[in-house]
């Protein structure tokens, strides 16, 4: 092997390398569209309802408090799985009613606890809310959160 590294073979390392590496990128791009497209929601169809409760999540603003999926706020829970952590995800009567119950009941008035609003949800609302709080818990989101309390 030579000692001295000449203009063109440089050039020939520049070139090669930045052709491998596109290369790997476009690749791993195409297989993330179809792996995060194509699984990551496949058991959680969008449906109006689900639709119109994100409308309520973001007429609301929501996401000024709670993280969904780890987007968001910290200054409340984690909702993207809120229902598993409540229990009723296959029940989607009881997470309408502990839904309910639960925005009924705040603010709570403890003191030195985080308050959430109230919001004076209509039940078709509350129902809305319930059916995109169910659907995000059946995202397939690669064990995140990292914990059960989100």
């Amino acid at each position: 092997m030579r000692e001295v590294l000449t203009k063109s073979m440089a050039r020939n390392i520049f070139y090669g390398g930045s052709l491998f590496f596109i290369l790997i990128f476009l690749a791993l791009s195409v297989h993330s569209h179809f792996y995060v497209v194509r699984v990551s929601t496949a058991e959680a169809p969008l449906t109006d309802s689900v639709a119109a409760g994100k409308h309520v999540w973001e007429r609301h603003a929501c996401v000024n408090c709670h993280s969904i999926l780890g987007e968001g706020a910290y200054f409340a829970p984690e909702l993207g799985n809120v229902m598993t952590r409540w229990g009723v995800q296959d029940d989607p009567d009881a997470a309408f009613e502990v839904m309910k119950a639960w925005i009924e009941s705040q603010p709570t008035g403890i003191p030195g606890r985080r308050q959430m609003p109230r919001f004076d949800l209509s039940d078709e609302e509350i129902h809305e809310i319930t059916d995109f709080l169910l659907w995000t818990n059946k995202i397939r989101t690669q064990d995140w959160p990292p914990n059960d309390a989100g």
